[in-house]
C-alpha cells in the first residue's frame, strides 16, 4: 500500500458532468485541478454503467432556443459528431477526451473519498484535506487544496466537514410553495435501474432467475407502459427507495430494482401477450441512478417560485428549462402516474449564491446537492443544468483560489468579473450582455458584404399543413418594425382567415403573452396565393413577435424549403393538466400547449415587411442593414444567445453570392493577437448523448464550415489571412495568432457552411 499527498489549487470530487464541468472550467482558467471519481468512468448517471440520457433546459423541446453552450453545450455537439447512434461507451470517451485535453487536470479513478480534515465552528468550517482509496492500485491519498467541489451527488464531502444540509420534503409553510407537502418529511426521489433489449434474429428462450418479481400481483402492468421493443429511456419508471434513506438503503434497492426488471423481461418473454420471441436482455444495469439526497444550504435556496416567476438573479450564472418533475414515493409500486410535471413559460435562472456553502467557507457544490428546496430540485438535478452549475461552480472557484478569496465574497466583490468571465467562455447564462472592456470589437463599426433585411422564406419546400388547429409562427422584429405579414396558402373555398399578434412577455420567452393586434382578411379560392395580413407592430427594442393563425379547414399553409434563424413554428395542442395530487388547481402551462416538437426545422412560406417597405419609403444599403432583426451590428452587442430576437448577423442566402464577409472597421489601427468568434449552431435544435432520440446531421448545418480571417495587406492592396479553417464543426472558435496584428479592419469571411443557406455569425471579440 502507498500514501501520498497530491496538493493543487483545486479538489473536485465527483466525476459527473457536474464535476466534469467543474474541473474542466478552473484548468482552463488556469488553475491546477485534482479531480476524483469514485468509479472507473466519468459521466455519473450519464456513464455506460447507469445509461441515464442527458435532460436539460430543453425538456426534450419544449423550451425553445434552449440548448446549454459552454462546456455542456460542447460535449453534446461533440458527441453528436462522434456518436450520432448514441453508443454509452462512446459517449463515455467523449466526456474522458474532454478531460484529458486540459493539461492542469490530474485526473484520479476509482478513488473514493471517505475521510474529510475540517476545522472551525458549526458557522465557519474550512476544509483542510481531503482522502480517497484508490482500491485496485491499494493507494491511499490525501489532497489538499484550497477550494474543494462536492460533485459527488449524495454530498458526502459536505456532509464530512459539516456542511448544513436537507434531506427530504420542506413543508408548506416553509417556503409557500404549491407542491410541498403540509408536513415535512424524509421522503426523496426513487433510484432507476435500466436495461437495453436486442432482436436476435432467432427465437431465444428466458428463464426468469428466482428472485424475479411477478408483477402481475402488482399494480405495474396496469399503471406503466410496458411494450417489447422500447429502449432503455422508455423505462425510466423503474424507480423504487424514494420512503427509504437511498444510500444506507443501496443495496436493498438495486436488489428490489433487479427483481423489478427480471420480473418485467419474464412478462414481456412469457405472458404471451407481447411478440418478443427473438428478444434477449442485452444488458442491466447493477448501479442504481439515484435522483436525491442531501442538498446543501447555501446563500440562498432555490424555491418554486423562483423557478415558474423566471426570477431574473442579479447573480445569475445559469439556466435550466426541465419541468418540475417530480415523482411518487411508492416509485414503480405506485397506482399515481410516474411522475408529475409543472412548466414555467420558459427557461428560469440560477443564482450563484446557491452554488456555495453558507457555513463552510471553501466549499462549493454543483448538481443534485445544489442549494434548493425538494420542489425546486425536481428541475434543477437533470444532468444538462447540473454541468451548467459545474461550469460556474469551477469558474467561481477558480477566482476565489487566484484572489486568495472566499466563495462568498467572488459573489459579494466580484461578481461582474465571475459573470463576464463565463461569458467569455460561452457559458450558458440568458439575457445578460459580455461587456468586456477589453474587447476591441466594441469599439468597431460593423458592416457587412450582406444581411438578410427581415424574415422571409419564399421558397416552398412540397409539403403542405392543413389548418386544423391554431398554428403559431414566431419571427424577430427589429427597429425596422413589422408592416404586415404574408403567408402562402391554398385555399379550398371563399373563408376569413383570423390572425393575431401577440408579445411573448419575458424576452426569454416564446408564448403568446399579451395581444398586440389582429385581424381578418376574407380569402379566395385558389392554390399558391400570397395572403397578406395587416398586421402592424414597432416594439422599442429588438422583440419576437407571436402571431397565432386561427384553425380554418378551408386554408393549408406551404411549408418553406428550409428553416430559418429566429423563426419557429407551432402547434396548439390540448391544455396540459397536472396530476390530481396538485390540490384543486389547474395551472397554465402555455409552454406545453404550444408545441413545437412536430415543426422542428420546419417553417411556413411567409414575409414579414417592415414598416418602411409597406409605407413605401424603402430602406436601402447600410439602413437597411443596420435596421435588420439579423443586424451585422449583433455580433457586438454582447450576448450570445437568442434574447428576445436571435442577436447574430445572417447573412442574404449564400447560393447568391458564393460567400458572405462581415467586417469590422476602427477609426485608428489596433493592435490585438487573439479572436474570438461563436458561430451559430442552433441552440433550439434537442441533442441528447444516448438513444432516446435520433439527430440526422453530425454537424449543426447552420455553423460555418469554412472561413477566414482576413486584415488588409500592405498599403492596402488585398487580404492577408491571419487564420482559416475549411472543416470547422464548433461554435466557439478561439484564435491566438502567433505573432501581434495591427490593422484598422479585420475581416471575417464565411465560404460555406454544413448545410446552413445563410453566413450566420453570433458574436465576435477581439483582444490582445
Amino acid at each position: 500500500m502507498r500514501e501520498e499527498v497530491v496538493r493543487s489549487d483545486i479538489t473536485v470530487v465527483g466525476g459527473g458532468l457536474a464535476g466534469v464541468s467543474a474541473a474542466v472550467a478552473a484548468a482552463r482558467l488556469g488553475q491546477t485541478v485534482a479531480l476524483i471519481n469514485n468509479r472507473p468512468v466519468l459521466g455519473g448517471n450519464s456513464s455506460s454503467e447507469v445509461r441515464v440520457w442527458v435532460c436539460g433546459a430543453t425538456a426534450h423541446g419544449t423550451n425553445r432556443y434552449a440548448r446549454e453552450t459552454g462546456i455542456m453545450g460542447e460535449l453534446f455537439t461533440e458527441n453528436q459528431y462522434r456518436n450520432p447512434e448514441g453508443n454509452p461507451y462512446f459517449w463515455d470517451l467523449t466526456i474522458l477526451e474532454t478531460v484529458r485535453a486540459e493539461p492542469n487536470i490530474s485526473l484520479f479513478l476509482n478513488t473514493d473519498v471517505h475521510e474529510v480534515e475540517a476545522d472551525g465552528d458549526a458557522d465557519n468550517r474550512i476544509i483542510r484535506s481531503v482522502t480517497g482509496w484508490m482500491m485496485g492500485s491499494e493507494r491511499k491519498i490525501r489532497f489538499e487544496s484550497n477550494m474543494f467541489l462536492d460533485c459527488t451527488g449524495d454530498g458526502l464531502v459536505g456532509f464530512l466537514a459539516g456542511a448544513k444540509h436537507r434531506i427530504g420534503r420542506e413543508a408548506y409553510s416553509e417556503y409557500g410553495e404549491d407542491w410541498a407537502p403540509q408536513v415535512p418529511d424524509s421522503i426523496t426521489l426513487g433510484s432507476t435501474l435500466l436495461f437495453y433489449t436486442k432482436d436476435t434474429g432467432k427465437p431465444v428462450k428466458y428463464v426468469p432467475p428466482t428472485f424475479a418479481k411477478d408483477i402481475t400481483k402488482t399494480s405495474i402492468p396496469l399503471r406503466r407502459v410496458i411494450r417489447s421493443g422500447d429502449n432503455g429511456c422508455s423505462y425510466w419508471w423503474i424507480e423504487w427507495g424514494g420512503e427509504l434513506d437511498i444510500v444506507d438503503q443501496n443495496e436493498r434497492i438495486r436488489d428490489e430494482l433487479w427483481s423489478v426488471i427480471y420480473g418485467i423481461w419474464d412478462y414481456i418473454k412469457n405472458s404471451g401477450q407481447f411478440d418478443a420471441d427473438n428478444m434477449t436482455l442485452e444488458w442491466v444495469g447493477s448501479v442504481p441512478g439515484k435522483r436525491e439526497y442531501r442538498r446543501f444550504i447555501g446563500d440562498y435556496v432555490m424555491k418554486q417560485q423562483d423557478i415558474l416567476a423566471q426570477e431574473p438573479f442579479h447573480d445569475r450564472v445559469g439556466f435550466g428549462g426541465w419541468s418540475i418533475d417530480l415523482h411518487p414515493p411508492q416509485g414503480v409500486y405506485s397506482e399515481e402516474s410516474g411522475s408529475k410535471h409543472l412548466h414555467a413559460d420558459g427557461i428560469y435562472h440560477i443564482p450563484y449564491r446557491s452554488l456555495y456553502s453558507v457555513n463552510v467557507s471553501n466549499l462549493l457544490f454543483a448538481g443534485r446537492n445544489v442549494s434548493a428546496s425538494h420542489v425546486a430540485f425536481g428541475t434543477l438535478r437533470v444532468m444538462a443544468t447540473c454541468a451548467i452549475m459545474g461550469e460556474a461552480a469551477g469558474v467561481g472557484a477558480a477566482l476565489a483560489s487566484f484572489l486568495g478569496i472566499t466563495p462568498r465574497e467572488v459573489g459579494e466583490r466580484h461578481l461582474a468579473e465571475l459573470q463576464r468571465t463565463m461569458l467569455r467562455h460561452d457559458a450558458s447564462i440568458i439575457g445578460m450582455a459580455l461587456d468586456d472592456p477589453e474587447d476591441l470589437a466594441r469599439q468597431a463599426a460593423v458592416s457587412a458584404s450582406s444581411t438578410l433585411a427581415y424574415p422571409a422564406l419564399e421558397q416552398p419546400g412540397g409539403e403542405v399543413y392543413a389548418l386544423a388547429r391554431d398554428t403559431g409562427l414566431l419571427f424577430p422584429v427589429g427597429p425596422c418594425g413589422l408592416g404586415k405579414l404574408e403567408l402562402l396558402a391554398d385555399v379550398a373555398r371563399a373563408d376569413e382567415l383570423r390572425v393575431e399578434l401577440w408579445e411573448t412577455g419575458k424576452p426569454e420567452n416564446y408564448v403568446p403573452a399579451s395581444l398586440v393586434a389582429e385581424a381578418a382578411v376574407k380569402v379566395a379560392p385558389g392554390e399558391g396565393q400570397w395572403i397578406s395580413l395587416p398586421l402592424s407592430w414597432q416594439p422599442d427594442r429588438l422583440q419576437n413577435a407571436f402571431v397565432v393563425i386561427r384553425a380554418n379547414e378551408a386554408v393549408s399553409l406551404r411549408h418553406a424549403q428550409g428553416p430559418l434563424t429566429g423563426v419557429l413554428t407551432f402547434i396548439k395542442g390540448d391544455k396540459p393538466r397536472v396530476s390530481s395530487s396538485m390540490e384543486d388547481h389547474q395551472p397554465d402551462q402555455p409552454v406545453v400547449q404550444w408545441s413545437m416538437r412536430q415543426m422542428v426545422r420546419k417553417a411556413f412560406c411567409f414575409r414579414a415587411l417592415p414598416l418602411e417597405e409597406v409605407g413605401g419609403g424603402g430602406v436601402a444599403g447600410a439602413a437597411a442593414a443596420a435596421a435588420s432583426p439579423y443586424a451585422p451590428a449583433s455580433v457586438t452587442d454582447g450576448y450570445l444567445r437568442p434574447y428576445g430576437g436571435p442577436h447574430s448577423w445572417v447573412s442574404a442566402p449564400l447560393a447568391e453570392q458564393g460567400e458572405a464577409w462581415l467586417e469590422l472597421a476602427w477609426p485608428e489601427p489596433v493592435s490585438f493577437n487573439e479572436i474570438q468568434v461563436i458561430f451559430n449552431d442552433d441552440v433550439n435544435e434537442d441533442l441528447i448523448n444516448l438513444h432516446h432520440h435520433f439527430t440526422p446531421f453530425p454537424v449543426i448545418p447552420e455553423l460555418a464550415r469554412a472561413y477566414r480571417l482576413e486584415i488588409p495587406g500592405p498599403g492596402g492592396d488585398g487580404w492577408v489571412t491571419l487564420a482559416e479553417e475549411d472543416d470547422n464543426r464548433k461554435r466557439n472558435r478561439v484564435h491566438r495568432l502567433a505573432a501581434e496584428a495591427k490593422t484598422d479592419r479585420l475581416r471575417l469571411t464565411v465560404a460555406g457552411t454544413n448545410g446552413g443557406a445563410y453566413a450566420e455569425v453570433v458574436h465576435i471579440s477581439v483582444r490582445v
